[in-house]
């Protein structure tokens, strides 16, 4: 079945959404964006059971947190490693939350992925993998990881681009601690949904080329895109992951260049123009 065409973007509740104060309001909200995930999955006669819901905590304070740990969620997405790694600490009562760096990672900070992540969704290159494989033959860890693959063109954005996509995968069996698990992408910050569709239907299409040669052992069935603003656009075009994070616990006290620094304003126009590296959520 063809995708619709007519499904808008969210982006501009981008900032807006009211902040989570109880678990009440956690729930609330899980609820709210699964059934926009069901109505997406349905429109293209999908099982809303294969769309994995990664909660995006990046920002968010410790107490909110264990709100969203209250509501079953065991799983949290962070931008940063090093402010993932201070949250892990900080909840080492919770024994079963684990966590998923999705925002790029600088070789010097691969040991503490290494230590403590049970997912890593901005693998992009090989001197990355070379690093973050042996961190975890030393810490006897192995790691799920997607291969981040950068759609939109934007030089703004990490990501290898789609035509080194292939050449990648054959490189990654010689790391035995990564298990490769998908792919990954950004679609471009915009109100225009069709540009935000061409990011997500690129990255499937790439998907589906990659399964014919991709080597032994590289898993490639998860696609993770969409984010608050357009999961409902990457369901429809075949995600199995998407990445919320506003949508779930409300806007970010932290303005997007937080994140991005040199940039001005807190946060991005819906032109189309990313901020650098940007994982919005």
């Amino acid at each position: 079945m063809d995708a619709p065409l007519s499904t808008p973007t969210g982006h501009d509740r981008h900032g807006r959404y009211p902040q989570v104060v109880t678990v009440e309001d956690v729930q609330r909200n899980l609820v709210a964006v699964r059934s926009r995930i069901a109505a997406a999955s349905r429109r293209v006669g999908r099982d809303p059971a294969g769309v994995r819901l990664l909660p995006v905590s990046k920002t968010q304070p410790e107490s909110r947190l264990r709100l969203a740990y209250a509501t079953g969620c065991q799983l949290l997405g962070e931008n940063k490693v090093q402010e993932a790694h201070l949250k892990w600490q900080a909840l080492q009562d919770l024994a079963d939350l684990r966590w998923s760096v999705i925002g790029h990672l600088q070789t010097n900070k691969a040991k503490l992925v290494a230590r403590f992540a049970s997912e890593f969704q901005a693998l992009d290159s090989l001197r990355l993998a070379e690093t973050l494989d042996r961190c975890l033959q030393r810490e006897g860890r192995a790691l799920d990881v997607f291969v981040q693959v950068n759609t939109s063109g934007e030089t703004s954005k990490y990501g290898l681009a789609p035509e080194a996509v292939a050449a990648f995968l054959q490189a990654l069996p010689a790391f035995g601690a990564l298990r490769v698990r998908g792919l990954m992408t950004l679609a471009v910050f915009s109100s225009d949904a069709a540009r935000v569709r061409r990011c997500f239907r690129l990255l499937h299409g790439l998907r589906e080329r990659l399964r014919q040669s991709a080597p032994a052992g590289i898993g490639l069935d998860e696609l993770s895109m969409g984010m608050s603003g357009d999961l409902e656009i990457a369901v429809e075009e075949g995600a199995t992951v998407v990445r919320v994070g506003q949508a779930i616990f409300g806007a970010r006290a932290l303005p997007d260049s937080h994140f991005w620094p040199g940039e001005a304003g807190g946060g991005p126009s819906l032109s189309g123009d990313t901020l650098p590296g940007g994982v919005f959520a």
